[in-house]
């Protein structure tokens, strides 16, 4: 268990119940921090209800994290919008004073197709939230961060997708691979002020966007859903797919002091399927 107490953490996309953000910061109020669930709150273009973080989801994740003895506010916050990171930054300022711990989760990853069908909007989409949004949002919790002068921990939710090619997942991989970049290259710019970047790199997990995939390669394969879940289990060595609780344990680390001297790296927490 890491210590965390007096940390002030932000998650983006994390308001989806059964969600990694969700598991993410229930782990670390768990440990200690007071926490700031957001999320996109309302519909957007290629971000329909289905896939996102609804006002009341939002709420009800703070909601648990109260009800568990933490402390829980919530911001609505589209990552693509320059204006809403930087208030959502001042927003966590000013209900709790600081900002230590910043997570990079908000991400598409359920517009899948085969690159000839792929369409400008739709890649566009992809990479605005998921490399766009974590680059704004680094770009102000840094500022903060450096502000305070106590260092801090900035960990961006890759993917196994951010190591190796998959099919019909032309613009995942390709923000996925640019979000290890961005770390590797924030690290070494953010190291002299004590904060550190790394990121994660989950194989599947099957939350809602992860069911989406199983659908959809589960009919790309000619598989039902749960032989295509048993193939993929055979080809990991731990013989089962990822937890969420995985993915918040490996982010709690490296949110702790014991990876005060751990930055720039692409951690796997793949079950041995990604060793690279």
């Amino acid at each position: 268990m890491a210590d965390l107490k007096g940390k002030v953490a932000l998650c983006t996309g994390a308001g989806r119940r059964e969600g990694l953000g969700e598991a993410i910061l229930k782990q670390l109020a768990a440990d200690g921090a007071r926490v700031v669930v957001t999320d996109l709150g309302t519909p957007q273009t290629h971000m329909g209800a289905e896939h996102i973080g609804s006002s009341d989801e939002m709420e009800a994740v703070a909601e648990d994290i109260r009800r568990a003895g933490g402390e829980a506010i919530t911001v609505p916050l589209d990552v693509r919008d320059e204006a809403q990171v930087e208030a959502a930054v001042a927003k966590t300022v000013e209900a709790f004073g600081r900002l230590d711990i910043l997570i990079n989760n908000a991400g598409i990853g359920y517009l899948i197709k085969p690159v000839t069908e792929m369409t400008r909007e739709e890649w566009t989409a992809v990479l605005e939230v998921n490399l766009m949004g974590a680059f704004l949002c680094t770009k102000h919790a840094a500022r903060q961060m450096i502000k305070q002068g106590e260092g801090g921990r900035i960990v961006n939710i890759a993917s196994q997708a951010a190591k190796s090619g998959h099919p019909h997942m032309s613009a995942y991989v390709s923000s996925k691979h640019g979000m290890v970049g961005l770390t590797r290259t924030t690290a070494v710019e953010l190291g002299p002020h004590g904060i550190t970047v790394n990121a994660v790199c989950p194989n599947h997990v099957t939350t809602g966007l992860g069911s989406v995939q199983n659908e959809y390669f589960a009919r790309y394969k000619g598989l039902s859903v749960e032989d295509y879940l048993a193939q993929m289990r055979n080809n990991i060595p731990m013989r089962r797919v990822g937890l969420p609780s995985d993915t918040a344990n490996a982010v709690a680390f490296l949110c702790s002091e014991a990876a005060a001297y751990v930055t720039g790296e692409a951690m796997n927490v793949s079950g041995g399927v990604e060793m690279h």
